[in-house]
């Protein structure tokens, strides 16, 4: 491999320019452009030559990639082609057909493939972004407008899913049944699993009514277990159909915290950039190192430094013919190159303790925001004139100490992952089933933490947002107000956006499939259709998990609040409540004290 000014445009080979140097020099002058920078002997032997790597010993038309020369292959009417050739000449007298050439150099035209593949993806990007555009908008107002009517149908949303997981369990105790009625009469259909023993193939125990009768004595008690929540948990549904509803009205009060995950995604790239230069600094960072790489396995001066530019007078290419002084890598012999994995790990810490720390500043940023909302007397009228402005100078100005401390712990865990992550790659091959089963246990017991940890943060941080307390003190404070009201949870009752998704990818269905006549004239002819196809589904997935992720912080940030409210009020005349009108109306008059809500 060396560095040319061009890549070579013609069949050439040192064998046929070796033997017509005298009469043709200018076929010399050509080739040995390509041989190494000083190389002008073309009566050394062509032995000689390709052994120690003076020249290539054929040279075949380019053109350049990636700064790199690749064969250019081309097809004309169904025929392969290297330059509008499709035969050359070997340099020993055969002619030989360019489909040699492709087979040889297989790799290089996968990567030709992909060149023009993504050629024709940037024409698509280039022919349909407007269209992609209006589908991330069109995305953007469906999910708006679906938080905005949340007020209206969360009740009817919630009920339409909870009777449809009730349905499908119906439906799975009518299998069940029907599946158990049928195996009747079937010779050895009334074996025991006990019978049978252990088996790899499921399926025979599917061929057992004893099986199909414990599906539905299972099916049946959670179907009984379900119906039983609903019937003994109504009042509490009520609550959580409210506060999904008071979290739509809050947004559409606060309309700006729609457009925080911007900021958030706008702090990440900086975190993500961050990261990115001082890992290329580290891994470049110090001298470039050369060694001598050797032909021959005897050679005593194999994978020892050298220096390229006196490498040709010493004897070491005397001693071990064919040795070349070739660069290794970068780095050096120094305290700082020993120890350069430790300040990638140590950087790789920094970054996820600012990630974690600008997800910790958006998630207490829009706690503040909500809770602003929620403690208004009289809204919207007691409302703060800038809530979001407000409640980031203050996390800012106030909270930075709580948040970053918040966000380190977590980011320890994720570090210890991605430590085990990396233990766990590195010992694939040798490890044995113990390893495995050790590694396995700490990883999974690990991510457990972390995902614990960050619903302990995520609640820590809209206490801090309330009450501006330090970190454990309000972690301490969230966990005992979740436990004494955990009967009331409804966080996970608003994680589900797959509704706009969705009709995100029913809306680019619509633009690219050209089915609907009104786009039919309009649509773009493209190379790929899944291209634009394909963005618009992850872009508006995105968009709605943005939108859909400051909707769940609202609801969280409500329903602490709520529970606090509860809690510290009751409802009279000195200690007034502090929730809506229609949450008032689901506690009723009697219900004036925590245990009683």
């Amino acid at each position: 491999q060396l560095c040319v000014s061009k890549c070579p445009d013609r069949f050439a080979t040192y064998i046929d320019v070796q033997a017509s140097y005298r009469y043709k020099p200018d076929q010399w002058n050509y080739f040995r452009q390509f041989c190494k920078p000083g190389f002008n002997n073309p009566r050394k032997s062509v032995a000689q030559v390709l052994r120690d790597e003076d020249c290539p010993s054929m040279i075949i038309p380019s053109r350049p990639f990636l700064k790199r020369c690749f064969p250019d292959f081309s097809t004309k009417n169904g025929v392969l082609t290297v330059a509008n050739q499709t035969t050359f000449r070997d340099g020993r007298g055969k002619t030989r057909n360019v489909t040699d050439l492709r087979e040889a150099a297989n790799g290089i035209n996968n990567v030709l493939d992909a060149r023009s593949v993504g050629v024709k993806i940037f024409e698509d990007y280039a022919i349909s972004w407007y269209w992609i555009l209006i589908g991330l908008f069109i995305a953007m107002i469906v999910s708006l407008l679906f938080l905005v009517l949340l007020r209206f149908t969360a009740g009817v949303l919630f009920w339409i899913f909870i009777f449809g997981v009730i349905g499908i369990i119906g439906y799975g105790i009518w299998h069940c049944y029907w599946e158990y009625d049928h195996l009747k009469g079937i010779p050895g259909s009334d074996l025991t699993v006990y019978d049978i023993g252990f088996q790899t193939d499921f399926r025979v125990y599917l061929q057992l009514r004893q099986t199909w009768l414990a599906f539905m004595i299972l099916l049946c008690i959670v179907e009984v277990i379900i119906i039983l929540m609903l019937i003994f948990l109504r009042n509490r549904i009520r609550i959580a159909i409210a506060l999904l509803k008071e979290g739509s009205r809050a947004i559409g009060y606060i309309m700006s915290t729609l457009f925080y995950p911007i900021v958030t995604f706008i702090l990440i790239a900086i975190c993500i950039s961050y990261w990115a230069v001082t890992a290329v600094f580290l891994a470049t960072s110090g001298e470039p190192v050369y060694k001598v790489m050797a032909n021959q396995t005897l050679c005593k001066y194999a994978n020892l430094t050298c220096d390229p530019e006196t490498f040709n007078t010493t004897n070491v290419t005397k001693l071990c013919p064919g040795a070349q002084c070739t660069f290794a890598f970068y780095g050096g012999e120094s305290l700082y190159h020993k120890y350069i994995f430790i300040f990638q790990l140590a950087n790789a810490f920094v970054f996820l303790w600012l990630v974690n720390f600008a997800i910790a500043l958006g998630q207490c940023t829009l706690a503040g925001a909500f809770a602003s909302y929620y403690w208004a007397s009289r809204k919207p009228a007691d409302i703060p004139l800038w809530p979001l402005f407000s409640s980031f100078g203050r996390a800012i100005r106030y909270h930075t100490g709580s948040l970053a401390f918040g966000a380190l712990i977590l980011a320890i865990v994720q570090l210890i992952r991605v430590i085990l992550e990396y233990l766990d790659h590195k010992l694939k091959g040798t490890q044995n089933s113990f390893t495995r089963f050790l590694l396995c246990c700490l990883k999974c017991c690990f991510w457990c933490l972390e995902k614990f940890l960050k619903f302990i943060n995520r609640n820590a941080y809209i206490m801090i947002a309330i009450y501006g307390k330090n970190f454990c003190t309000s972690a301490k404070e969230a966990f005992f107000l979740l436990m004494r009201n955990v009967v009331l949870g409804n966080q996970s009752l608003h994680r589900n956006h797959s509704s706009s998704l969705l009709l995100a990818g029913v809306l680019a269905f619509f633009f690219f499939t050209q089915r609907i006549p009104i786009f039919a004239q309009e649509a773009p002819m493209l190379n790929y259709y899944w291209v634009p196809l394909l963005t618009v589904i992850i872009g508006s997935y995105l968009v709605a998990h943005g939108f859909f992720s400051v909707y769940a912080m609202c609801v969280d940030t409500l329903f602490l609040c709520f529970c606090e409210d509860l809690e510290r009020n009751d409802g009279s005349t000195a200690k007034p409540y502090f929730m809506s009108a229609s949450l008032h109306r689901i506690l009723g008059k009697k219900e004036l004290s925590p245990k009683k809500a």
